[in-house]
């Protein structure tokens, strides 16, 4: 989760609406060539973050095929390659809450700089080949909780960076550049590590920390801590407090309440993803048709982030949320009639597509709704629940396929998403004109 709203300290709670977001007009620097995705690209301090974003992210993909390859050649189970695998992911669910809140108490720019000279000195530590499994798993565990620190602290610190519009146009290409990594990964990571070991590809991952480091701290202003909110008189909160209080105040704001629930729809969409394998068999096209269905999700992210930002007028983008949320819904719902090949993909890509922008729009108002001094634990927590509830989904999906088959899961994915987008609509409307 990364965006901007209530930068300023301002009442988090005023409406959601068009009129009530900064507007090219507003920012000197957004108009007119804010328009255009390239416009974020003269920010050299986006350039910088995106950068590091960028190399540090291959070098997580590279890793994560990485360690796969490496724990199954040390032990020859699958179950033990899966385990390690989902430890790249499952930690950063309760690192949102319990370590984002360092991003509201430290200099960002600084935190994000430590975080990776760390990340470094521990990955290499995973490349050491007499290491048992045991404190692999534990060091991996560590690697990933601080990542949810250096995520929390750059969605807190973006929307500084890029003020007005520009901030939805860096969302938009922060979202095209992970699916592409994302993309690339499926099509050469295997490769790749053909001809490279699994531990030198944990060394690459080391350096493209340490690039990471180096970008950051070169490139992006040093800024001071965020100023903390009023003594309640409680006294000093640690930051698991922090995270707790994140909570509540999501929950007790009807607007950034909606809004995350709007974002969670995207979990139950990436269903069909989690079950391509099955629903390429079924089609008879596999692993062929599993390479296509897999990237079709991610191809339509592209499309969508880039022509919904492109396209659509910044004064209708808060209004058209709701409508595209249940909208993404419908293609995947066409596949209960178990269509071919490349008419699935195509429906997975313009699902993709649709759930992508209004996941991206729906993003920005989230964060501009929470003032600074809380964006890093706020967008730490939700980051945290946008990750279980992937977690939760997928597994349900799975579970569901093997009962009822994998072209009927995913059709009732999009039926469950429909009807639970056509609430979250009704929802955001009444947060968005009534405040």
């Amino acid at each position: 989760m990364t965006g901007r709203l209530g930068a300023d300290g301002g009442d988090a709670r005023r409406p959601l609406d068009a009129a009530a977001l900064p507007q090219a007009g507003d920012d000197p620097e957004a108009a007119p060539s804010g328009r255009h995705a390239r416009s974020v690209f003269a920010v050299r301090e986006f350039r910088s973050l995106w950068g590091a974003e960028l190399v540090s992210a291959v070098g997580d993909q590279l890793a994560r095929l990485a360690l796969a390859v490496l724990v199954y050649a040390q032990t020859s189970s699958a179950g033990l390659s899966a385990l390690v695998y989902a430890l790249t992911f499952l930690p950063a669910m309760l690192g949102g809450i319990l370590l984002a809140g360092l991003a509201d108490r430290y200099r960002r720019r600084e935190l994000m700089v430590l975080v990776d000279l760390l990340r470094a000195g521990l990955v290499v530590l995973m490349a050491v080949p007499w290491l048992p499994l045991g404190a692999l798993c534990g060091v991996l565990v560590v690697v990933v909780l601080l990542s949810s620190v250096h995520s929390a602290a750059q969605a807190a610190l973006l929307p500084l960076v890029l003020p007005g519009e520009r901030y939805e146009r860096g969302l938009a290409v922060r979202q095209i550049t992970a699916q592409a990594v994302q993309l690339a990964a499926f099509a050469g990571g295997g490769a790749l590590l053909v001809a490279v070991p699994p531990r030198t590809a944990l060394l690459l991952n080391a350096v493209s920390f340490l690039i990471s480091g180096v970008v950051l701290r070169l490139g992006v202003a040093s800024r001071p801590a965020p100023v903390p909110p009023a003594d309640d008189g409680t006294g000093p909160r640690s930051v698991v407090h922090d995270g707790i209080t994140a909570i509540r105040e999501i929950l007790a704001d009807p607007a950034r309440r909606t809004l995350l629930g709007l974002v969670l729809l995207v979990s139950v969409y990436v269903v069909p993803e989690a079950i391509a394998a099955p629903y390429a068999s079924a089609l008879g096209n596999s692993p062929f048709g599993t390479g296509l269905l897999m990237a079709a999700d991610p191809a339509g992210s592209v499309i969508g982030a880039f022509a919904f930002q492109r396209l659509v007028p910044a004064r209708l983008r808060s209004r058209l949320i709701g409508v595209l949320a249940v909208l993404a819904g419908f293609p995947l719902i066409a596949c209960v009639s178990q269509p071919g090949l490349w008419a699935s993909v195509a429906l997975w890509v313009v699902s993709g597509a649709l759930s992508t922008a209004f996941m991206v729009q729906a993003q920005a108002l989230f964060v501009r709704a929470t003032p600074d001094a809380r964006r890093g634990s706020v967008v730490g927590v939700a980051a945290s629940c946008l990750l279980a509830a992937q977690g939760v989904t997928v597994f349900l999906g799975g579970v569901l396929a093997d009962h009822t088959g994998p072209a009927m899961t995913v059709a009732i994915a999009g039926a469950v998403g429909t009807v639970l987008a056509v609430g979250g609509a009704v929802a955001w409307r009444s947060a968005r004109v009534g405040g």
